[in-house]
């Protein structure tokens, strides 16, 4: 099963570089004080139209000072994450997350009670006290369905952040598979799709940072260092004290 917990902030090694440097982002000590690196990261990926759908794009607050011009600088510019899809379990199991993947459906819980009425006591008894919210999530899909308006989506996709929490339920453990996560991917796929405006918990966000960069050390693939970057200044953005009582205070303290 996926692990849905969010990724730890930053090593020691990168909180000592954001307490040693003299950029900021809201007001914060960020990764680096390199002022042009920072005015040269570039606002989007260079994708095609149709690869930035797989994308969540999250506006990150950059402020840095100009001495030269004795003023600070503000600019927003956005962390682009790629969505990685979930795996299924080795079959037999995950037979419905598995059909979804392969024909990129929505998995809707309470058809799946409709279509698999055996399965319905596991699925009320694991889902007692949040059943209401996957109530709401069929009812904002099947309104989606109905007039393929991405705006009905909105409501779902927060509740699937919400319930993400909360997983692996027994009935994701014995049945479902990774549900939810994927859940999370078709949604914010068809959002983007819609050029609908929406955003993200901090905590949902840096999940997909955790996937994404499990899915480049898995694969091999080459460091991005404007992502690094990126990522970095989110992590502090969102969390600015998360991870520094890790150091003592002379590990962290800034350098004359």
């Amino acid at each position: 099963m996926d692990s849905h917990k969010p990724k730890p902030l930053l090593n020691k090694s990168e909180l000592r570089q954001i307490k040693r440097s003299r950029t900021r982002v809201g007001g914060k000590k960020v990764i680096t004080d390199d002022v042009k690196k920072l005015k040269s990261l570039s606002v989007t990926p260079d994708l095609p139209a149709e690869e930035l759908v797989h994308y969540y794009k999250e506006p990150i607050w950059i402020e840095y000072y100009i001495p030269r011009e004795s003023r600070f600088a503000y600019e927003i510019k956005y962390l682009f994450v790629k969505l990685i899809d979930v795996e299924a379990r080795p079959a037999p199991q995950d037979s419905i997350l598995r059909e979804a993947l392969d024909k990129d459906r929505f998995i809707d819980l309470m058809e799946i009670i409709r279509l698999h009425p055996e399965r319905e006591k596991l699925i009320n008894s694991s889902y007692v006290n949040t059943l209401q919210f996957f109530e709401s999530i069929s009812s904002g899909y099947q309104q989606y369905i109905q007039t393929n308006d991405p705006h009905y989506l909105r409501i779902p996709l927060y509740h699937t952040e919400t319930l993400m929490k909360r997983e692996p339920s027994l009935a994701s453990l014995e049945f479902l598979g990774s549900f939810t996560l994927h859940n999370l991917n078709w949604l914010i796929r068809r959002l983007n799709r819609g050029a609908k405006e929406f955003s993200l918990e901090d905590e949902t966000i840096s999940v997909l940072i955790k996937r994404r960069n499990e899915y480049w050390e898995k694969a091999n693939l080459p460091e991005d260092e404007d992502f690094n970057l990126f990522s970095a200044l989110f992590y502090e953005q969102a969390f600015p004290h998360r991870g520094l009582e890790e150091l003592d205070s002379d590990e962290i303290s800034d350098e004359d």
